[in-house]
């Protein structure tokens, strides 16, 4: 048995651990690229603690990648940190493996030992070409770009928050061996609102909280939801692509407490048929000099003209994108009318079947509601594609002469692949390399799953599932 007392890596309490990382992404906001490239380069030399500095990036599908490099190699490798494309699905092809990851050194988070293992700090990085520029597929350089233009051209910031929903399931690893004679074990059946205080459920969502707030997500509430067995932790709103990394986080955060637990967390969107599925709802608005633009005292439900024709945009464009907000076959079991599912296209104050809800607000939160996101979404593509139609798309065109007819989003994956595919518009946004390379991986995990998604969760749309799915599983169909 070894002895841990001749380890001395870093360990940090909770309250020091909260107070370091909300003033790093404090200081996000404020300071370059350059000076902070400076302080945590010196930081790092100094402290002998940290032994390895995890690197992250996101395929095009959505799955989390990470990266330990030890520290020192870091230090002095950090201008060509390389790994090889070709083995991450969604990435480059064999002839083009070598991409490199640029830091971005405004992401540093320092992380609860208890979860990740002491003397660690977790950094995410740019994905680029061989030449530096930045790769295709990498969703989040895509996304800070355009953020960035945005408020060159515009002076516009996109602010946004989610309400991420996910079930705790017996036994670790319980995604990998799903079967459906077993289906998934729930831990609890209690409901929204009502666990007791130290059950399971209760107990894992207390330290994936406690965890996150360290990490300075700045929780808001944490609670049990509608569905037995059923999660969300709320956090603060922030910019969109500070939002798109504390989703990721968000999600590792809980797979681990949960793995550390002897259970499962799950995103998956439906894992059990007959009761609520889980959703990714987006709060989105755009400030402009230190203003809410999305608000006006009396416009209709608060919000400006701007929020409005933001909300015709993503109503038109609503068929095409669904794929990229619901990206898997199970996805397509949420958008069922019998569970509060969010599959009609059209916007509502109190309709929670719309797809686009207008909150309650003031002039500090007004915003809408995009409600039919999948947890299991690359949320990189999905704030990208949104502001792309937000700022470029059609809005959606009413004939007067006709009766308005409720529309409905695709009721599976087959149809959502066919309109996005069709789309020239999606083409344009994504890049049609991207929108070829999306289709194709969509459809090859389809093509692993009966077309009619019938009353049972099936074993393919589990372990075929771009989050579940490893090399092992995926040959074996």
């Amino acid at each position: 048995m070894s002895d841990t007392s001749l380890r001395t890596f870093l360990e940090i309490p909770y309250d020091e651990l909260e107070a370091r990382n909300v003033s790093a992404r404090k200081a996000a906001i404020t300071e370059t690229q350059e000076a902070l490239e400076k302080e945590y380069r010196a930081y790092l030399t100094k402290e002998k603690r940290i032994k390895a500095v995890t690197l992250c990036f996101t395929d095009i599908e959505g799955r989390f990648h990470m990266l330990d490099y030890d520290k020192k190699f870091f230090l002095s490798h950090s201008d060509n940190l390389t790994f090889d494309g070709s083995s991450i699905r969604g990435f480059s092809v064999l002839k083009e493996s070598d991409l490199r990851l640029e830091i971005d050194w405004a992401s540093i988070r320092w992380l609860p030992s208890d979860i990740f293992g002491p003397g660690k700090v977790v950094m995410f990085a740019y994905v680029q070409n061989r030449d530096r520029s930045p790769y295709l597929s990498d969703f989040r350089s895509r996304l800070r770009l355009y953020t960035e233009e945005l408020k060159k051209k515009q002076g516009v910031t996109a602010f946004a928050s989610t309400e991420i929903e996910g079930f705790v399931v017996r036994g670790v690893n319980a995604e990998q061996m799903y079967t459906e004679e077993k289906g998934f074990e729930l831990i609890s059946g209690s409901g929204y609102y009502h666990s007791l205080p130290l059950d399971e459920l209760r107990v894992f969502i207390d330290r994936s909280a406690e965890a996150q707030r360290a990490m300075g997500f700045q929780n808001e509430k944490d609670h049990p939801e509608v569905a037995p067995a059923q999660f969300e932790l709320n956090f603060t709103f922030t910019d969109v692509l500070t939002l798109a990394d504390t989703i990721q986080l968000y999600k590792l955060v809980c797979r681990q407490v949960a793995n550390n637990l002897g259970m499962t967390a799950t995103f998956l969107p439906k894992p059990v048929a007959g009761i609520n599925g889980s959703g990714m709802h987006i709060n989105l608005s755009l400030g402009k000099n230190g203003k809410n633009i999305f608000y006006k005292k009396n416009g209709a439900d608060g919000l400006s003209n701007a929020a409005w024709d933001a909300v015709s945009k993503l109503l038109n464009h609503a068929p095409e994108l669904c794929l990229l907000l619901n990206p898997s076959v199970n996805a397509y079991r949420r958008l069922d009318p019998h569970f509060e599912a969010p599959n009609q296209i059209k916007v509502s104050a109190i309709d929670r079947g719309s797809m686009i809800r207008i909150p309650v607000a003031d002039e500090r939160s007004a915003r809408i509601e995009i409600r039919s996101v999948a947890p299991d979404v690359n949320p990189y593509v999905a704030l990208y594609s949104i502001l792309k139609i937000i700022n470029e798309g059609s809005a959606l065109q009413k004939d007067e002469e006709k009766r308005d007819r409720v529309r409905f989003l695709p009721g599976n994956i087959y149809d959502a692949i066919r309109l996005f595919k069709a789309s020239d518009f999606m083409g344009k946004i994504l890049g049609e390399d991207n929108q070829a390379k999306y289709a194709a991986y969509k459809q090859s995990a389809a093509d692993r799953s009966p077309k009619d998604l019938g009353t049972i969760v099936k074993k393919s749309e589990i372990i075929y599932h771009h989050e579940v799915t490893n090399q092992m599983l995926w040959n074996r169909f």
